[in-house]
């Protein structure tokens, strides 16, 4: 059989109207916006809509931008922590609203797991599908606390879509990953059913910051790529320190660095792709140039992919 390749050629992004600043929080929890914005680097945070209602929103923003129709997608993938029912799966309820006539199914690898999305869309494609449409949404305020302060300041609501369609093997542009789990850590960040996100924050600081540099590491040197290749990094926007730390690790710039934390918070599913929408907005990557992806979230998870960015 052959092996098809497949690229990046569509993508856009949602967030709730709500802003919720960290002067907020000070009015009602005991902390501060100091604080906070030393130890997280976030300023401000979105909340509202539904994880339905983003992931249609960022889909049907991705499909505009690369000026196809709901017909043209041959998959959905939604990659969500934060599913509207137990049955059935929300991407069929995506699937509706958008008006696609084609398969759909959700995964859930926390906040790595749109890059877990990105490479089995990839892996889809090369088996013969022409496009899929990988989005990843989550409304994580709906399962915080808002009254622990340790984290009702972190976690957000927000949605972000990609489209990858079909290329000759030759013009493949998904160039390498890492996927990988160590279930032995659920105990360090967790919800149960009808509960709350629970964090041992210490200890999910230092098993992201070592997972991020591990999977990094080995989806740059599958892709045939060292750090110095790398125009674009996108990382889970969960904390600025874990970043700076895996950077600095990895001998990657913070200048080359995609960063919407401030502004969204911790958004889980969402985090990369708003961050790659955001970046790719700035200009901040050329076509040909390569971006390097890498997630972590609970489970533990862990995911990360090189990709040649097209268009």
């Amino acid at each position: 059989m052959n092996m098809y390749g497949s690229k990046v050629v569509g993508w856009g992004a949602a967030l709730p109207d709500e802003v919720v600043t960290n002067k907020d929080f000070e009015a009602r929890l005991e902390t501060n916006d100091a604080w906070i914005t030393e130890r997280t680097g976030i300023k401000e945070r979105r909340m509202g809509g539904t994880t339905s209602s983003l992931a249609v929103e960022a889909a049907q923003k991705a499909l505009a931008n690369a000026g196809l129709q709901p017909s043209d997608i041959g998959l959905l993938v939604l990659s969500t922590t934060t599913p509207e029912q137990t049955v059935p799966a929300t991407s069929g309820t995506i699937q509706a609203q958008l008006g696609l006539t084609c398969g759909a199914f959700d995964i859930n690898a926390a906040c790595a797991g749109f890059v877990y999305g990105l490479v089995v869309g990839h892996s889809m494609i090369a088996t013969g599908t022409e496009r899929v449409l990988v989005i990843g949404s989550d409304t994580l305020s709906k399962i915080t606390d808002q009254q622990d302060r340790s984290t009702a300041v972190l976690f957000a609501d927000g949605a972000g879509a990609v489209i990858l369609e079909r290329t000759a093997p030759e013009d493949n542009a998904v160039l390498g990953w890492d996927l990988g789990v160590d279930g032995s850590l659920v105990p360090i960040l967790y919800c149960d059913h009808g509960g709350y996100l629970k964090m041992e924050g210490r200890e999910v600081f230092k098993r992201a910051v070592l997972a991020m540099v591990s999977s990094a590491k080995t989806a740059m040197e599958r892709a045939g790529v060292t750090a110095d290749d790398i125009a674009l990094v996108v990382p889970h926007q969960a904390n600025i320190r874990i970043i700076e730390a895996a950077n600095n690790r990895l001998g990657l710039s913070m200048e080359k660095t995609a960063i919407v934390l401030d502004t969204t918070g911790n958004t889980s599913s969402g985090s990369v792709p708003l961050a790659l929408s955001a970046a790719v907005e700035k200009g901040m990557v050329n076509p040909g140039e390569y971006i390097l992806f890498s997630g972590f979230g609970a489970g533990m998870t862990w995911a990360s992919a090189v990709v040649r960015w097209g268009k």
